[in-house]
């Protein structure tokens, strides 16, 4: 998965994109593992994957060149024709993100998305905490500004079911890497700490 010795590399991912990368691994892990068993720390991490999630959906429009969506994602076509190529081992080098990882960005970003909010709302619901709390009831109960009426059981299941989306997507997400990097030997994760990749 190395590169060449005498391979000289370029810079390719900024530090927003790579600091932001690994804390969104270490955040959605540490939840995971831990659950709710410490609830203020479940939910200020959180908190920080929210607030993570939105600064990369914004740098993806005005940051570096490979951090922007326009550099990386393509069409559904695109994306279809990079994984039949890749599965006969005969796909062009990107220097940046490659259109399946493109598409696997926007999955991930979605679904951390999805997650939080589906947490956010639990945590109204069970706690009364948050910055839903007083604007989302059980459905069934009162509640002079609430305005919405939700189902806590229905809002439990989709945050686990979304739990398990994340995990699947991830392990897809970790095969490509390793599939990728081993057809173009590159190490990315490597790339994804130093910023720099293979120029050729």
């Amino acid at each position: 998965m190395n590169a060449p010795a005498n391979t000289t590399s370029v810079k390719v991912w900024d530090p927003v994109v790579r600091v932001g990368h690994w804390l969104l691994v270490a955040g959605f892990f540490t939840n995971y593992i831990m659950e709710d068993e410490v609830m203020s720390l479940h939910v200020w991490i959180g908190y920080s994957i929210v607030a993570i999630v939105l600064f990369r959906v914004l740098w993806g429009f005005v940051g570096t060149e490979h951090a922007r969506f326009s550099d990386f994602v393509r069409s559904p076509v695109a994306v279809v024709y990079y994984l039949r190529r890749l599965f006969i081992g005969r796909v062009k080098h990107y220097l940046g993100h490659n259109p399946a990882g493109g598409i696997m960005i926007l999955l991930l970003l979605a679904c951390m998305g999805a997650l939080a909010f589906s947490g956010i709302v639990l945590y109204a619901l069970e706690e009364n905490a948050g910055p839903l709390a007083g604007w989302v009831v059980e459905a069934g109960e009162g509640g002079a500004r609430a305005l919405w009426a939700a189902d806590e059981h229905f809002w439990e299941e989709t945050h686990e079911v979304l739990v398990n989306v994340m995990l699947g997507l991830v392990i897809i997400h970790v095969l490509g890497v390793v599939i990728t990097s081993r057809l173009h030997k590159e190490n990315l994760v490597r790339a994804m700490i130093t910023g720099r990749k293979p120029a050729a």
